[in-house]
């Protein structure tokens, strides 16, 4: 089998950075976990928009060839589509940290013995001082009401059993990403999803590094809520908007306490200029403020290679390009100070692979890399290096050259 010819991907519809080291004319892109590759498409539809706005001015709100009063609806069921949720308990809107703070404006409300929030020890620092934050505000000691969930000794990731065996009756919120961002280790959130709600938690999911890399059934599954970005997986481009989800039994509530603003309330109202909002029964009722076109615009475009590439045949290919760069790191790693950290299961991992230094330093490494090879990973200090071969754009040949450049940068041990 050819594997290049016979498992192509969708290369040519990214613009490919040029290698500044190595025998190689591109780079071996491995950071679309960190930030995905801009799709040639972008640009010519960004300008679109912008030349709406030059010929028609105000008037572009509802006569531009993409209206912008209603544009962000031209993103929600694509998203719902990639996240496995209705069109009405999505929307895209602000940026993730922003997202999971108006989220837990709503769902994280304690009472009584229930005050904690579970994450994972290794959780995103962003999401760490969301929560802590979180729990102040509510006039709670944050190291008393956050709960962090640690690998077992001598293990990299966590067990399912271990993350259930946490909700006791004092869990008010179990806040956990799909896909851990230093690992690469997906969680049963089906799983985890339903014992979290059984036992009386709120539950809410972090995709950031899920959502364009496995698939999710939000819905499905039952999560109270979650959110994700847009420029790791979703080729949307540095500080792109994020997405929200609302399981839709949430619609209705009355009882339940959201931040409002001016599009927070029912479009068709909008412009009646009423002191009081009349929120949409869906996750509309959510945002806050005027969606910000020319960011949703390279959102729409990245959401519509989803929809015609599918997320399915995505990750098929996802799991040959990391079978295959395992196989090529397996070698690598048996005969230097090196390990491979992420699940081996293909059910317990999404399109990245955590490699862990016993000596030197991650950063160092990633340089090298780079000038010395044209191989582009990412280093988490300080000792972790992630590759990501992205199914829409990686290759093989990728894959390949980033185990030679990884093997000539690490001396052998034995």
């Amino acid at each position: 089998m050819d594997l290049e010819r016979d498992d192509p991907g969708h290369r040519h519809l990214f613009h490919i950075p040029p290698a500044e080291g190595g025998d190689h004319p591109e780079v071996a892109y491995f950071a679309g976990n960190s930030l995905g590759l801009q799709p040639k498409a972008t640009r010519v539809e960004l300008m679109e928009d912008l030349a709406e706005w030059a010929r028609l001015g105000v008037e572009g709100h509802l006569d531009a060839a993409r209206p912008w009063l209603p544009y962000h609806e031209l993103l929600t069921a694509p998203a719902a589509r990639l996240v496995g949720a209705l069109p009405s308990e999505v929307v895209v809107m602000d940026s993730l940290t922003v997202d999971l703070h108006l989220l837990m404006v709503s769902f994280y409300r304690p009472a009584g013995v229930r005050t904690k929030i579970v994450i994972e020890d290794a959780a995103f620092p962003s999401d760490s001082y969301a929560v802590r934050s979180q729990a102040r505000f509510h006039g709670l000691d944050p190291d008393e009401t956050i709960v962090r969930l640690k690998p077992r000794e001598g293990e990299d990731t966590l067990r399912t059993e271990d993350v259930l065996g946490s909700l006791t009756d004092e869990v008010a919120l179990l806040l956990l990403g799909g896909v851990n961002y230093l690992t690469g280790e997906l969680l049963d959130m089906a799983a985890i999803t339903k014992a979290g709600r059984e036992a009386g938690a709120v539950v809410g999911w972090d995709l950031a590094h899920a959502a364009g890399n496995v698939p999710l059934k939000l819905h499905e599954w039952g999560a109270d809520f979650a959110a994700w970005c847009s420029y790791k997986y979703l080729n949307s481009g540095p500080g792109a908007l994020a997405g929200v989800f609302v399981h839709e039994r949430h619609h209705a509530d009355p009882g339940l306490p959201r931040f409002e603003g001016w599009w927070s309330t029912e479009p068709a109202t909008r412009f009646e200029m009423t002191p009081t909002s009349r929120p949409p029964r869906s996750a509309d009722a959510w945002q806050v403020s005027n969606p910000p076109i020319f960011a949703m615009g390279p959102v729409r475009t990245s959401l519509q290679i989803f929809d015609e590439v599918g997320i399915p045949a995505l990750r098929a290919r996802s799991l040959r390009l990391t079978t295959y760069l395992r196989g090529l790191l397996d070698e690598v790693v048996a005969t230097r100070p090196l390990s491979v950290i992420t699940p081996r299961e293909p059910e317990r991992h999404g399109c990245q692979l955590s490699v862990r230094l016993h000596e030197g330093n991650a950063g160092a490494l990633t340089k090298r890399l780079r000038f010395e090879h044209g191989v582009i990973a990412d280093a988490r200090q300080p000792d972790v290096v992630r590759f990501a071969p992205v199914p829409l754009y990686s290759t093989y040949l990728d894959c390949r050259r980033a185990a030679e450049a990884l093997a000539a940068c690490v001396e052998e041990t034995r």
